[in-house]
């Protein structure tokens, strides 16, 4: 129980890797806070999680209203009386070549995915300050690579990298980690995506030395519980690269 009676906020936490790192971490013993606008599918999710940690919660919420991202933390710490863990993971994005990718595009990926991660570090800070907690916030090879069509994304990525090294320097002397997770998983969008392009697909999983692609709970969800952990308490400013080896950092 790694994780035990700790408080975690998880964007995005109503399907793929937000849920799979949510059921890895209730199984740890934390107090699991999913964050989505699907209300829906964030029921059905806390209806699994509250059989492992009866005390989780599903908070609706539109990340792109940033004036009201600050409840989420206000709700959480209301409920639970402390944060330890916040794990920006909720992004989106279009997929456009780079000259034809507009302002709009633009705007879409950095207010789903930079501006939530921002204004919930900024909100979450005084309470991480008390507990000494962790930040986890995600990259993408899309960033690191410079993936072809993923203009928006890679940069709203990047810049969400270089605000989490920003953090990590000046909150480290508060006992406050925070890292990076570069992922690659088999989420249901994925899924979809990979049965409508299967030669595609499987020329992408071919590259990747491990010859398949991450499990949200049991490949994600580990590496989320040991930097949201005592375990991790010595990192901080690390980008991790849960990815089966496809992009090796030197």
């Amino acid at each position: 129980m790694k994780l035990k009676d700790k408080a975690v906020i998880i964007t995005g936490g109503a399907g793929g890797i937000g849920s799979g790192m949510a059921r890895a971490m209730a199984k740890e013993g934390a107090k699991v806070a999913i964050v989505d606008l699907n209300e829906e599918q964030g029921n059905a999710v806390l209806s699994e999680l509250q059989e492992i940690s009866p005390d989780s919660m599903f908070i609706k919420a539109d990340l792109t209203e940033r004036e009201k991202l600050h409840e989420i933390v206000d709700t959480v710490v209301e409920k639970y009386g402390k944060l330890d863990v916040l794990v920006n993971n909720a992004h989106a994005s279009r997929q456009v070549n780079f000259e034809d990718t507009t302002q709009a595009d633009m705007d879409f990926s950095f207010d789903t995915g930079f501006y939530p991660t921002f204004y919930l570090m900024q909100s979450a800070f005084p309470h991480l300050k008390e507990s000494k907690g962790s930040v986890i916030n995600f990259a993408s090879g899309a960033g690191l690579e410079g993936q072809k069509t993923q203009t928006a994304y890679a940069a709203a990525k990047e810049a969400i990298r270089a605000i989490s090294k920003v953090a990590a320097n000046e909150w480290g002397e508060y006992g406050i980690n925070v890292n990076i997770i570069s992922p690659i998983a088999m989420t249901p969008g994925v899924e979809a995506w990979s049965k409508e392009h299967p030669e595609t697909f499987e020329a992408i999983v071919s590259k990747v030395p491990m010859k398949r692609w991450g499990d949200p709970e049991k490949d994600i969800g580990p590496i989320a519980v040991f930097l949201a952990s005592e375990d991790s308490n010595y990192m901080t400013g690390q980008t991790l690269m849960a990815d089966g080896g496809s992009i090796q950092i030197r």
